[in-house]
């Protein structure tokens, strides 16, 4: 996990249209605002865990759970609460349809009439990469959700939907504006 301490810094990748920009450092709000969710997230993933059900409604339950915790520590409002709940549901949903892509993949690759002589070398190839995709998917999840400034995401690349502007977040952050056209509106990728 990222350290708190550490602001979170939003930049784009290195392309001719934005090697010479500077970086955009977030604001102490929205630095503040980003630790919260990764608090609620993490309070939210142990009492899931904790538990002895382990569906929707278990997670919907411990999402409520640190809530009311968080609030009755007055770290925020209830109303802000609500909100977090929703941008992890949203966080939610990108893993599963990430997951659902990985296994239509894994289904494809995996077909007998695929399978032969270099069937014990593909499973290899593909256990491995298999791996690698789990483990990435435990911090992270592709998806082709739309997010808008203001709100709180993970890191990953945003891509502008007016212009195409690339903003790269390397921490949890406040969603921005888009620094080449103003625009609020993003696709995520990772």
């Amino acid at each position: 996990m990222d350290n708190p301490e550490k602001p979170a810094t939003l930049e784009r990748p290195d392309t001719p249209e934005t090697a010479s920009r500077p970086e955009t450092q977030a604001t102490p709000e929205a630095e503040q605002k980003a630790g919260l969710y990764d608090r609620f997230v993490e309070l939210s993933r142990d009492i899931f865990a904790a538990g002895q059900d382990k569906g929707r409604e278990a997670m919907e339950k411990a999402m409520e759970r640190a809530r009311e915790q968080m609030t009755a520590a007055g770290e925020f409002t209830s109303d802000q609460g609500e909100t977090f709940k929703r941008y992890m549901r949203r966080d939610l949903e990108q893993t599963r349809e990430e997951m659902r892509q990985f296994g239509e993949s894994a289904k494809e690759t995996l077909h007998p009439a695929r399978l032969g002589a270099g069937a014990l070398s593909s499973l290899s190839k593909i256990m491995k990469a298999a791996g690698h995709a789990l483990a990435e998917l435990s911090s992270k999840a592709e998806s082709a959700l739309e997010y808008e400034s203001g709100e709180v995401t993970m890191a990953g690349t945003l891509t502008c939907l007016a212009c195409g502007e690339k903003v790269q977040l390397r921490h949890t952050a406040v969603v921005p504006e888009c620094p080449k056209c103003g625009g609020t509106r993003f696709r995520k990728s990772y």
